[in-house]
């Protein structure tokens, strides 16, 4: 994998205080490697920690910092995505603790033409893992148009 030299802010969609990824470290063609600093300022820190389900959220942005970094080399930007589902995952801690660095790693294992993708991830400690999952996510070409439409067709269903 080669090193990532552009903050992360420059990789995601996201902004402020949404942004959980503190770091990308690495990446390839198929692979993302992102930190993420738990801080008791944190979005979702609840004076304990931050909660293991969270996780998920930690490795679908680091999906969005791959897509991010992948639209960066063709000379585009990041654009929004969507996390459809996930399967399997499994957490072996209720929090992840202050002070803690995690390190969220991404394997994409498909992405269709579509946008429609499939990614294997982890998340480690000190070189342990403690989470797992797969997740599915979607990247349409022009996601303004899909909320637009999806807007649309709320107003027009039947109450």
């Amino acid at each position: 994998m080669t090193p990532i030299t552009v903050p992360v802010a420059d990789l995601l969609p996201h902004a402020g205080r949404m942004r959980l990824l503190d770091r990308a470290i690495e990446g390839d063609a198929e692979h993302l490697v992102a930190e993420v600093d738990i801080r008791p300022d944190g979005l979702f820190f609840d004076g304990t920690g931050v909660g293991g389900w969270v996780g998920i959220e930690y490795m679908a942005q680091a999906i969005a910092a791959w897509a991010g970094l992948k639209a960066r080399a063709g000379g585009g930007t990041p654009r929004i995505g969507f996390l459809l589902g996930s399967r399997r995952y499994r957490c072996e801690v209720a929090h992840f603790l202050p002070g803690q660095t995690l390190r969220v790693r991404i394997r994409c294992d498909y992405l269709a033409d579509n946008g429609l993708g499939q990614f294997d991830c982890r998340i480690d400690i000190d070189g342990t893992p403690v989470a797992t999952a797969a997740l599915t996510v979607y990247e349409p070409a022009d996601p303004a148009a899909l909320l637009q439409r999806a807007a649309h067709d709320r107003q027009d269903a039947p109450t």
